[in-house]
């Protein structure tokens, strides 16, 4: 049974990452991606509603590693104005990550093997000998806009560390690199274009 869910797992994963991406060139053919006012107008017409059902999207993608966060992240961004959009992106990414910690610290290498191969695994699951090196690396995981931050979190879950230090550096961390990638697809192509140009 444990073999079939992997399994599943990796497949949903692949299914999850070609729908993004057919997803985000439908989103550009019909204006939303290339009109930030449709996405705007959008998100003002469900002021309570739109927030709340992005922090729980951003949640699911969290828990579950199967939707790339990476996109959701930005979409965040391109729909909310950028206070709503940092908040919302945050939280849903600090309480899934809670969530994903407490799974991983319950279930062990085996729930974090239904989201990574073994090889993954072992790269990371090396960091944690150096019980004070971990902490730094984990740090800078959760810092960094373009680190595993999902699996770094799950390899985090087998540590001992302590749920109050989880958090801390979740909380501090994590608002920082939701900004820096965000902010990096949506202006990264413009910057690149003045410097080239």
């Amino acid at each position: 049974m444990y073999k079939f869910w992997q399994k599943t797992f990796k497949v949903m994963g692949v299914i999850a990452l070609i729908a993004s991406f057919f997803l985000v060139i439908w989103l550009y053919k019909i204006g939303i991606l290339n009109d930030k006012n449709q996405m705007t107008e959008l998100a003002r017409s469900n002021p309570l509603t739109a927030p709340l059902l992005f922090t729980l999207i951003q949640i699911i993608q969290v828990v579950f590693p199967i939707i790339p966060g990476g996109v959701t992240t930005v979409v965040g961004f391109l729909v909310f104005d950028p206070i709503t959009a940092l908040l919302t992106n945050s939280l849903g990414i600090i309480i899934g990550s809670l969530i994903l910690f407490y799974l991983s610290r319950t279930y062990g290498k085996k729930f974090c093997l239904l989201f990574m191969s073994k090889e993954t695994f072992h790269k990371y699951e090396k960091k944690i000998d150096n019980k004070r090196g971990f902490d730094v690396f984990f740090i800078l995981c959760m810092i960094s806009p373009m680190a595993p931050a999902d699996i770094v979190v799950m390899i985090a879950g087998l540590t001992s560390m302590s749920y109050r230090k989880f958090m801390l550096i979740i909380f501090l961390c994590r608002p920082i690199s939701v900004f820096t990638y965000s902010y990096l697809w949506i202006y990264g192509g413009k910057w690149a274009k003045q410097i080239l140009g």
